[in-house]
């Protein structure tokens, strides 16, 4: 089904679920190129943005939390650019809809929708999911900043999941704004000059934002990194020290063990006819046991 709103000459086109005869009727109406048709058929095409001598067309990808608020997913926006028209197709980002559904809801009670220009739809789209990426990526921080709160809590296993889903994330994140710097360089540098006038501004606008959502990522991935190295150099400070309470606590056993053994032995031995042979070999295992832990102390090893 395809979604039209009117605003003045310029045509907002949204189609959610598109069929096959909504694909027709682009190619038929506005002889969009059949390889662009193709790609909207397709899911996780790569980012990229393909010059005509009439219309612009864009793949974008932006994330989303699921439902639960842990794991990043992307969002595929598609876009077809004319003079006078905006076609966004596909499930696209949930922030395309409601920008959609208020301009459709503001055309029903009859006020104006204030945008004149292609150009400036488009700009107002991008803009609005930037804030909202902005404000994801806000959330990665606040996550990090936790696990950095609990890095001395003692609670390892809560700390290697939430490492492990915030790098997970974050890798995402990486992974789907690296191939975008070049689509949104063509903006700034002219490359695509679009259809309207004195719009460089906002599209270096755009570009910023850009550039600040891929540095805060950068710094992520190295935050994430350096917060995994000092958990694993905790773990690991922890099992060397629990395996070194373990060797002296073996050290001074084995003399002991050794003792009881040998006078465990069924041969003839010293003290073994003496009343007082088990007080005294007590009394040597006791001096053994203090004197090998004095030892310890004074070197510095417990």
């Amino acid at each position: 089904m395809i979604e039209t709103i009117k605003i003045g000459r310029l045509r907002w086109l949204n189609l959610k679920a598109p069929t096959e005869e909504d694909f027709a009727f682009l190619e038929n109406t506005y002889h969009f190129h059949a390889l662009d048709i193709e790609d909207c058929r397709q899911t996780n095409q790569r980012s990229k943005i393909d010059e005509y001598d009439d219309y612009y067309f864009l793949i974008l990808h932006f994330p989303v939390f699921d439902r639960d608020n842990r794991f990043i997913k992307t969002r595929e926006v598609k876009i077809f650019w004319g003079e006078d028209y905006i076609i966004t197709v596909g499930k696209s980002h949930w922030i395309v809809d409601t920008l959609f559904n208020e301009a459709l809801e503001q055309e029903k009670r009859g006020e104006d929708f204030e945008i004149g220009t292609s150009d400036a739809l488009l700009y107002l789209i991008l803009e609005k999911i930037m804030n909202e990426t902005l404000y994801l990526l806000r959330k990665v921080s606040l996550e990090l900043e936790l696990i950095n709160r609990e890095l001395f809590s003692g609670r390892p296993t809560l700390i290697i999941e939430r490492l492990s889903i915030t790098r997970k994330n974050i890798i995402l994140l990486n992974t789907m704004f690296k191939p975008q710097l070049r689509v949104f360089k063509k903006f700034e540098s002219g490359t695509v000059k679009g259809f309207a006038d004195n719009m460089e501004d906002y599209w270096g606008n755009i570009l910023d934002y850009y550039n600040k959502m891929w540095d805060m990522t950068e710094d992520y991935g190295e935050l994430i990194n350096g917060l995994s190295t000092t958990f694993d150099s905790l773990q690991a400070n922890k099992t060397n020290e629990i395996m070194k309470i373990l060797t002296l606590i073996s050290s001074i056993i084995l003399p002991l063990t050794f003792l009881t053994g040998l006078y465990g032995m069924n041969v003839l031995l010293p003290l073994q006819e003496d009343s007082k042979a088990f007080w005294i070999i007590i009394g040597v295992m006791v001096v053994l046991g203090v004197g090998m832990i004095s030892y310890f102390r004074r070197r510095k090893w417990m």
